[in-house]
């Protein structure tokens, strides 16, 4: 059995598992199939006690679920002990139940006891790890999110995490944002025995059904639910196990799985409240996993936005690292736009066109107001996620948006002093912003983009920006690439790429030059810096952003996990990476997985190789 991760989304992964020589896609639904509950024909890993013959590749249970013990087979992996003591009955119960698990098994029971599970899994070289009690677990929100995570933390990422009689279509979207890979029929079985039918916005009783809205092979020959047997409601709970588990990784694949989250949490108070235990309290966690950059749009359709762990990287990158311009004497706020990046946008164009004019205009530097990122520096807008979310406008701002923007704003302006500030905002965020700016100038009457707002915008900049000496636009150009070089490396490491620099080419493409050698390139795909060798010679006695290779690897292409000896723990997939051998400089490129992850790793895709020597 061994597992071998394909696509991530945070720490949700989608695999190649082989098993009994069959390769089969994690996450996975594991089908129960005894004799009185058989399996559906599209299962592809069952969960049998014994006493059915399959050819499919199943794991055997041992006699704690089944009164009747079944002679195991040496084919089948096999569960001794599934389920043990609950998470408070003493450690001296749970280690009695332990001790007779067998250390060589490929499956490997993890106690409820969170104290217990580095002694367990530093016991066993299993590849696949069940949790026991899970259901009492998954009931007492905090114990479960903090034990699930301490779960995945302890096994790493190259084992499985089987989470049993929890998952159903409701929940399996966010237990596998949490680093589930398995889970299994149990709850369509014991739904059916209710006359529950299973649907991702809930479990419905037969009774409560006028009509069947799924289309499901079994449901499409029945009027109405009241005709349908304990047996056809199984049969449409497994279709919509397995409906949701492929629409899971589908969501992995494209990079969307948080958005399919924030809709299924909807239909559960319990797993909506373990969602947002787990952005709060486990941020770390979650960062680690989420890459810098995504394809696809981040859809902040709900207040569970606010607390992404891509969102709070961002807002904490922009206090903690990012430094403005240092040319920039006046800001400007802006409201932000439909439209990304903001510069594409009609308003952001005519905010533009009023700046140029001004007779100055290199001395002032833009902050966009939004939600769920809050302050968005003018030189970030090409950065994920502000270079491509999509939000609903009211025109409404509520106390939690209100409160992060306050707050940012209050954190960004103890680093970022300015000589004056226009404030460029519809009144609805005049309201609650104008009182932490000392004498700012409001441009704006009603809506930014009227042609009396844009007048006044134009003349109050042309008054304001004359009172400084003219910055060249040059200069400006410098202080950009050195403000976004802040965010993405810190700042000691964007004076060490910067120095003596200048810049060539026109925005969005621009280089980084130290006379004619090219050090690095800003391109809108990314949103980031991206080196030459030249640029990583720069920053290569930073210690700070490094993988070091084994001397025999061969610099081509990409650089596979099991060539990595060591990494920076910092990096995040989506980094730009400095490649070592021995301690020297060797190449550069864009991590494909965290630094944890290419360590321990033993296959896949560690960093997409751009230069190498």
């Amino acid at each position: 059995m061994k597992i071998q991760t394909l696509h991530r989304d945070g720490p949700a992964r989608v695999g190649h598992l082989t098993i009994q020589d069959t390769p089969l896609r994690t996450p996975t639904i594991l089908f129960l199939h005894t004799a009185r509950y058989k399996a559906p024909a599209f299962s592809e890993l069952l969960l049998t006690d014994g006493s059915t013959q399959t050819t499919k590749p199943s794991l055997h249970i041992g006699s704690s679920i089944f009164s009747n013990k079944q002679q195991k087979t040496q084919s089948n992996a096999c569960i001794d002990n599934y389920l043990i003591y609950p998470k408070d009955a003493t450690l001296e119960l749970h280690r009695s139940a332990l001790a007779t698990f067998k250390k060589n098994s490929e499956c490997c029971l993890l106690p409820a006891k969170k104290e217990l599970l580095q002694e367990v899994a530093s016991a066993t070289s299993a590849q696949l790890f069940i949790v026991s009690y899970a259901a009492q677990l998954f009931s007492s929100q905090s114990s479960f999110v903090d034990y699930v995570v301490n779960a995945r933390q302890t096994i790493g990422y190259q084992k499985l995490l089987y989470l049993p009689y929890v998952g159903d279509p409701v929940n399996i979207a966010f237990l596998t944002y949490m680093g589930v890979d398995c889970f299994d029929s149990f709850q369509a079985v014991m739904a059916a025995y209710n006359d529950t039918f299973l649907f991702p916005t809930g479990h419905w009783a037969k009774t409560m059904l006028a009509e069947l809205s799924c289309t499901c092979p079994i449901c499409v020959k029945h009027k109405d639910a009241s005709t349908m047997t304990q047996n056809e409601i199984l049969t449409h709970n497994y279709y919509a196990l397995h409906s949701e588990i492929q629409q899971v990784r589908n969501a992995i694949m494209t990079g969307t799985l948080r958005e399919l989250i924030e809709t299924r949490v909807r239909a559960s108070p319990h797993v909506s409240s373990l969602l947002r235990l787990l952005d709060r309290t486990q941020f770390p966690y979650l960062e680690q996993r989420t890459a810098l950059t995504r394809k696809h749009p981040l859809l902040a359709t709900t207040t569970d936005a606010l607390t992404r762990p891509e969102v709070r990287r961002f807002q904490e990158r922009v206090i903690q690292r990012y430094e403005k311009p240092a040319s920039a004497k006046v800001l400007l706020l802006l409201p932000c736009s439909a439209k990304k990046p903001y510069s594409s946008s009609k308003s952001h164009m005519l905010f533009r066109e009023r700046i140029l004019t001004a007779g100055n205009p290199a001395v002032v530097h833009e902050l966009i107001i939004t939600s769920p990122l809050g302050i968005v520096p003018r030189e970030l807008e090409l950065t994920s996620p502000a270079s491509s979310y999509d939000i609903a406008v009211t025109g409404h701002w509520d106390a939690e948006e209100q409160t992060m923007i306050r707050t940012l704003l209050k954190q960004y302006l103890q680093k970022n002093t300015y000589e004056a500030v226009l404030m460029h905002l519809p009144t609805s965020l005049q309201k609650f912003t104008t009182d932490l700016f000392d004498q700012p100038v409001c441009t704006c009457q009603d809506t930014p983009t009227t042609e009396e707002s844009l007048s006044s915008l134009a003349r109050e900049l042309h008054h304001v920006t004359s009172r400084f000496t003219r910055t060249e636009p040059r200069t400006r150009a410098v202080d950009n690439i050195r403000a976004l070089a802040c965010y993405q490396f810190g700042s000691a490491l964007a004076d060490q790429l910067m120095k003596a620099c200048t810049i060539r080419g026109k925005y969005p493409y621009q280089k980084i030059m130290d006379q004619d050698t090219q050090l690095g390139m800003l391109t809108p795909e990314r949103g980031l810096l991206s080196l030459t060798l030249a640029g990583a010679e720069r920053l290569a006695d930073a210690q700070q952003y490094w993988v070091q290779i084994d001397v025999d690897v061969p610099l081509k292409g990409s650089i596979f996990a099991p060539g990595v000896h060591e990494a920076d723990e910092a990096i995040r997939s989506g980094d730009e990476v400095i490649i070592r051998k021995k301690n020297q400089l060797c190449g550069v490129g864009v991590a494909c997985m965290n630094g944890a992850e290419m360590t321990e790793a033993t296959h896949g895709e560690a960093v997409k190789l751009r230069h190498h020597r």
